[in-house]
């Protein structure tokens, strides 16, 4: 199966170690980060796509981040 999420976090340093803890554990990146003010916190927000294969099959129980 291959698995997609999307990491999303407020423009801080928790982003990027959200997105490279997800790196150390075999997930790749997928297209660009994205970048955009949340006018309802008044505060940027990053956004990085990350993908990995992984095995058995597609269920909606599948605990993405526990891949």
């Amino acid at each position: 199966m291959r698995a997609y999420r999307l990491i999303t976090e407020d423009d801080t340093s928790d982003f990027c170690h959200r997105v490279t803890e997800a790196l150390s554990k075999g997930w790749e990146l997928h297209g660009s980060p994205a970048y955009a003010y949340d006018e309802s916190s008044g505060k940027m927000r990053c956004a990085q796509a990350v993908i990995k294969e992984a095995e058995g099959e597609y269920s909606r129980d599948v605990k993405l981040g526990a891949l």
